[in-house]
């Protein structure tokens, strides 16, 4: 898990959860681990980064012990994937405020457009080891 770059994700949240999906059918190199924020390992990592859920509470990216959130964890997470996917790292150039503007409102709107789960998603246990 040393060298792993976790995600942190809403586990009812359909959209969410179908990102964590596309991430691990592009993760060829196996760089990934997840964990929903809901979940035990979940919390323990907000609180030992400090995150404030109230500030995000999508997608955050724990790489080499600094946490990303927004927009900038969704771009940096797409620099590690296969294919062509990381020429979307380039988005980074544009300003934050920005970026997290499209993010927000996407975020906002996520469950309304994609639903929401009862529980959180349930790893198959092929899946399992890349799950905290």
């Amino acid at each position: 898990m040393e060298n792993s770059k976790i995600i942190l994700f809403d586990g009812v949240c359909n959209l969410c959860n179908n990102s964590v999906t596309f991430v691990i059918k592009r993760d060829k190199k196996n760089r990934f681990k997840f964990a929903a924020l809901q979940s035990e390992a979940g919390q323990e990592l907000v609180e030992r980064y400090r995150i404030d859920p109230a500030k995000t509470d999508s997608i955050i990216l724990i790489d080499n012990n600094k946490a990303f959130i927004k927009s900038t964890a969704a771009l940096k997470i797409t620099k590690y994937l296969g294919g062509a996917y990381p020429l979307f790292y380039g988005l980074i150039i544009l300003p934050v405020f920005l970026r997290n503007w499209v993010y927000d409102w996407i975020a906002k709107n996520r469950y309304n457009w994609y639903g929401k789960r009862e529980s959180c998603m349930v790893p198959t246990p092929e899946l399992r080891s890349k799950f905290l």
